[in-house]
């Protein structure tokens, strides 16, 4: 076993231990501080595989401004020590089949397909041509596949504020009013 191996299986086994804890931990910050670590294992993939932008991209985009986002969320929305909701459990048994079929369909996918290699000449893999690939619409370029990553993101963010936002305690009306910044509802 090479240390190329070792280094993939340590990664690997980061990603899925950190991804469990990311879904399981009942305590969101904590929850942020995994998927911290996922973002990072994937981008020590993608140095092992000498995809160095795309591992730079990783660390600085994901690791670096999602993740701290995602933590400064959490601070302003929520108390550090406060705790998830656990989902009833016929919620629990339906995200897992949910999870199943997503998981079936994806290995499916990934076997049935026939991977060849490209007959195009190399190309090099400079700023301006990954920018211009981004942007493309032609054979070679990724148009779609990034205005449905920024959908995906646009929807992350969306269900970011809906879960953010909390339901206010009433104060009853026989109780006095303890806001020392409104005191005429005292």
């Amino acid at each position: 076993m090479t240390l190329n191996d070792i280094m993939f299986y340590l990664f690997a086994g980061s990603i899925l231990t950190f991804s469990l804890l990311t879904v399981t931990s009942r305590r969101i910050l904590r929850s942020a501080v995994y998927l911290l670590f996922v973002l990072v294992s994937t981008a020590g993939i993608y140095f092992m595989l000498n995809y160095n932008f795309l591992a730079a991209v990783q660390l600085t985009v994901y690791a670096g401004g999602i993740i701290v986002l995602i933590i400064f969320s959490i601070l302003l929305t929520s108390h550090v020590s406060e705790k998830a909701v656990v989902a009833p459990v016929r919620q629990q048994i339906f995200s897992a089949l949910a999870v199943a079929a997503g998981a079936i369909l994806t290995i499916l996918t990934i076997v049935k397909f026939v991977f060849t290699p490209t007959t195009s000449p190399a190309v090099d893999a400079n700023v301006t041509n990954v920018g211009r690939a981004l942007v493309s619409y032609n054979r070679d370029g990724f148009a779609l596949p990034f205005e449905v990553i920024s959908i995906l993101l646009l929807a992350a963010m969306v269900g970011a504020i809906v879960l953010a936002k909390k339901e206010k305690h009433l104060v009853p009306s026989n109780e006095p009013n303890t806001n020392p910044e409104n005191p005429s509802k005292s």
